[in-house]
């Protein structure tokens, strides 16, 4: 591609995961590690979604009513993906785009795959306490080493048996510790230059105009067919990604 036809897919991408954002709640930075994966490598493409990220997450976080409840609970797992994700955001950075690549369409797989066919999980609280800190750390190594902030972090949240709007405000605080924690990271990693910071800003507005699309969408369409469809592209999306990056 060349220089406006990057740009051009550029703000495409986010605008497409805006709208997903926007249906389901989540999978900005899922769609737009996995699009972006496609054509560039993936530490570039994590340095673009910083600010989308942050700004739509910061967004959906600050939404919900029970911000102090939710941080007091879940402090020890945000603290793990803080310390998971900047410590692995080495193998993200590395000059080894292949197997980052590889990595990203691996995490894309399995994350859509167990979507579509787990049970809904159920934990007990008496098991909380313990493996609030292991998820942190599980999700913070794959976020710094791929950029996605998925796994096994939204599984685990929907396991706990939180209301919807609470659920949504998890996610939120979640994502959001994993976008400061892999700026941190990528910061260390020297992965961003100018052009990328001016980019990543620039996608927050397609981004923005794609929540407000998604919110729309979500009043008029079957959010779950609409999240099946999303799961199939994406784990179509990761196997291209993995038999790519042979």
């Amino acid at each position: 591609m060349d220089q406006s036809s990057d740009h051009l897919a550029i703000l495409f991408t986010f605008l497409l995961a805006g709208i997903v954002k926007g249906v389901t709640g989540m999978g900005l930075p899922t769609i737009a590690m996995g699009v972006l994966g496609a054509f560039m490598p993936p530490v570039t493409a994590a340095s673009l979604l910083i600010v989308p990220s942050f700004v739509t997450n910061v967004w959906q976080l600050l939404a919900g009513p029970s911000f102090t409840a939710l941080l007091a609970r879940l402090w020890t797992m945000m603290l793990a993906i803080t310390i998971g994700t900047i410590a692995a955001s080495s193998l993200l950075t590395s000059a080894n785009s292949q197997w980052t690549t590889r990595a990203l369409g691996c995490v894309l797989v399995m994350y859509s795959a167990f979507t579509l066919l787990a049970r809904q999980l159920s934990v007990l609280p008496l098991l909380e306490r313990w493996l609030s800190p292991v998820i942190g750390i599980i999700t913070g190594t794959i976020t710094g080493a791929t950029g996605v902030f998925v796994i096994p972090a939204v599984p685990y949240l929907q396991a706990l048996g939180l209301n919807k709007d609470d659920l949504i405000q998890a996610l939120g605080l979640s994502f959001t510790t994993s976008t400061v924690a892999l700026t941190v990271g990528l910061g260390v990693g020297g992965a961003f230059d100018s052009s990328s910071i001016i980019t990543s800003a620039v996608a927050v507005i397609p981004a923005l105009l794609g929540m407000r699309a998604g919110t729309w969408l979500r009043m008029r369409f079957s959010p779950i067919v609409f999240r099946r469809t999303f799961l199939v592209l994406l784990l179509l999306l990761g196997l291209d990604l993995v038999i790519r990056a042979r």
